[in-house]
């Protein structure tokens, strides 16, 4: 199983009131992404708008409530709503984040973080191989952004993701604004973090914009918003990774005071240039 077949081209998050923006014309996009808990209703004006999309546009389906690193069991009835989500759309690509937001039955709206151990590590393994064998599709796992590390953890983030990879043959989504946030949180460096992470398995890259704050002591603090354009240390390090790595499907998140289309447009296509750039290198 291959985790994504989305094309190497650029990419942007779908609003609902872009539609008609959208569908006026042809867009210089390969593909759009959506949450999957938007779409877990039978039908009605949100699948009547993703049915005319798919039509014309390769497709993500990107999960931010399977909770894949809960310390608990996977939500069957969740898991298989987005089977049947799947099956419905055939999607290029599903993904979901290396994180949990559920305990018992209650479901936080945040995709908190979790340490990394050996016990960790087996539960997040387990919850791939579910996740993989209910849809029968290899999945993306998304590094997180984190504001806080656990004294308990043992095991380096890339590492720990390199080896769930390893051990369930499903590839990674690289969100490179959740890398500079988390960097800058934790007083490390982005560069470090990318040239340990593997690089290998991924199969879409995020890109979106952050809040700077400061914690209680006056420390800096970015926050993963995504509610401004993609800033200038982002481009740069999503620069560095292309150069790198070639024109991988890269995606522009903007969920929240989302401008109108025009902008949004172009922050896409200036991803497009930079993989347009690594496409020449590569075949000169």
């Amino acid at each position: 199983m291959k985790p994504s077949n989305l094309p190497a081209g650029a990419g942007v998050g779908f609003k609902p009131q872009h539609f008609g923006a959208i569908t006026a014309e042809p867009q210089p996009l390969a593909f759009f992404e959506v949450h999957a808990e938007n779409y877990m209703g039978a039908g009605g004006l949100p699948h009547a708008q993703l049915a005319r999309l798919r039509q014309d546009y390769a497709l993500s389906i990107h999960g931010v409530g399977l909770s894949i690193g809960a310390d608990q069991v996977l939500d069957g009835a969740h898991l298989a709503r987005l089977k049947a989500l799947c099956d419905r759309y055939q999607p290029e690509s599903f993904s979901e984040h290396l994180a949990w937001s559920s305990h018992g039955d209650v479901f936080l709206n945040d995709l908190l973080p979790l340490p990394y151990t050996e016990a960790t590590l087996a539960r997040v393994i387990e919850h791939v191989d579910r996740v993989q064998t209910t849809l029968g599709r290899a999945m993306l796992l998304e590094n997180p952004a984190t504001y806080l590390l656990f004294a308990e953890s043992t095991i380096p983030e890339t590492e720990f993701l390199a080896d769930v990879v390893r051990r369930t043959g499903c590839g990674l989504l690289l969100d490179v604004n959740n890398v500079f946030v988390a960097a800058t949180n934790h007083h490390r460096s982005a560069e470090d973090y990318l040239a340990a992470f593997p690089l290998d398995r991924v199969g879409e890259i995020h890109l979106a914009g952050h809040e700077a704050d400061t914690d209680e002591i006056g420390a800096p603090l970015l926050i993963d918003a995504h509610s401004t354009p993609v800033p200038d240390p982002v481009w740069a390090l999503y620069a560095s990774v292309i150069a790198r790595i070639g024109p991988v499907a890269s995606l522009v998140e903007w969920d929240n005071d989302v401008p109108d289309w025009p902008v949004l447009r172009r922050e896409a296509e200036a991803a497009g240039r930079v993989l347009a750039a690594s496409a020449k290198r590569v075949a000169a």
